[in-house]
Formats: C-alpha cells, structure tokens, sequence
C-alpha cells in the first residue's frame, strides 16, 4: 500500500521534469520573440530552426553557459534571453579570428554590451578562458575551424581538453557542424570547411566526453556534401549534423 505522503512525493517527483521543459519552452519563445534580436538574425531562423536548437542543448533558465566561438552573436543573443536574467552566458571570440578580422572583436563587444547577463570572453583558440564552470557549451559550426591550417597541429586536442575542464560534472557540449563524406576524417576542414561526423565524435570521446544523442534537425539528403559551405549554391542548404555529449560525472 502506497501512504498519502509516499503518493504526494512520487506525483511531485514525475512532474518536475515536465514542470522544468515547459519552462525552458517558455524561455524558448521568449527568446525568439527577444526586441533586441536583429532582423538579420529573424530571418535566419527558418534555416536556423533556434527553438529546436535551445531544446536539443536542453539551456534552461538560470544556466551558465558557453558560447565558443560567437561569430556575429547569432547563438549568443539567443542563449542570453533564453537563460534569462538569473543566467549568464559566455561568449567566446578567439583571438587569431578578432586579429585576422576587427569585425569578430566589434560584435564581441556589442553584444557584451548589449545584454547584461553576457560577459565576453577571449583568448587563443585552443584554450578558451571561461572563469567558471559551465552547464551547456553550444559551438556553431566552427569545430572544424580547429583543423584549418593556420593553427598548428593538435589545436582541435587542447581545444577539447579545454572545453571539457571548462563544464561542471554532468554539463554537456553542443556540437552543430557541416557535414563531409563519411571517412574523410578531417581532411577536408580547410577546404571545404566540412568535417566527418565520426571524426568529431572520435576527437571529443578521446577528451573524456560521452556521445549522448543526435538530432537530424539540419539533415539535408540532397547536400552532396561535395562543395565548399560559402559556395553560394550550397551556402545556407548544407547538410549538417548535431550531437549532444555529456561530461561524466
């Protein structure tokens, strides 16, 4: 026989995982509909799809989380408004991108100025210097940046290593990239700016990180994956992959 109070627990125990995603989905809308979001960023989000983003990296409100390698601040707004005012999010630029290109260093700065739970982050590549330890890590599209060839070799290893010290025991890594051939490993990173699934997920195991899931939500079957992502008939319509992997503990 289960006693009244034993009920009352399990019933309160079953909803709070419910409870926390109808929240987090809250924060999801919130985040989209963000004033502060530019335009250019509106219209990305059909190909972007952020709502499913946000719910793959499972942000919820009052995370800390890390943005690694921020770009133009895409991800990064998304992420402020959807860890609200209790969060904070870390936004790194490396600084080989902001000495190769001003603009990486100006919209740094903008967005750390522009949302006050954002504190801007730089530092080489391969050893991005957050202060704290982290919930999620989201990357964009730049893990195969760590292969290009101006960064010597075992960038992409210290970078991982890095990445997996900056997270708390249990904290997961988010990683979205254009997807290569399968077996071609990492050879066509700077090329292309593709990477093989397989050799991202070999790279990040051999840091300690645990492959937790996978979504199909950027599967593009008619990509050949063949053609450099700036190509302007691919640019935007690449087939990408995104994996979620969690740090033991």
């Amino acid at each position: 026989m289960i006693r009244p109070l034993a009920l009352a627990l399990m019933i309160a125990v079953s909803a709070t995982p419910l409870a926390a995603k109808e929240t987090s989905a809250a924060s999801y809308k919130t985040a989209l509909a963000d004033p502060a979001r530019p335009a250019a960023d509106r219209e990305r989000d059909a190909a972007r799809k952020p709502a499913d983003l946000l719910a793959f990296a499972q942000i919820a409100p009052g995370e800390k989380v890390g943005d690694f390698v921020m770009g133009g601040g895409y991800v990064t707004r998304l992420l402020a408004a959807a860890v609200g005012p209790t969060g904070k999010v870390y936004a790194f630029q490396p600084a080989e991108f902001i000495a190769f290109k001003k603009q990486y260093g100006d919209d740094q700065a903008a967005v750390d100025a522009a949302y006050p739970n954002v504190d801007a982050v730089a530092g080489p590549f391969a050893a991005p210097a957050f202060t704290t330890p982290l919930d999620t890590i989201i990357t964009v599209q730049n893990f195969h940046d760590l292969y290009l060839k101006p960064f010597p070799e075992g960038t992409s290893d210290k970078a991982s290593a890095a990445l997996f010290a900056a997270l708390k025991p249990g904290g997961t890594l988010v990683v979205v990239d254009h997807s290569a051939a399968d077996g071609s490993g990492t050879t066509l990173s700077d090329s292309l700016h593709r990477i093989d699934k397989a050799a991202v997920v070999a790279a990040l195991t051999k840091a300690g990180f645990k492959l937790e899931a996978e979504s199909d939500l950027y599967k593009r079957a008619d990509d050949p994956r063949t053609a450099n992502v700036f190509d302007k008939e691919i640019r935007g319509k690449t087939d990408q992959f995104a994996l979620r992997f969690r740090k033991p503990g």
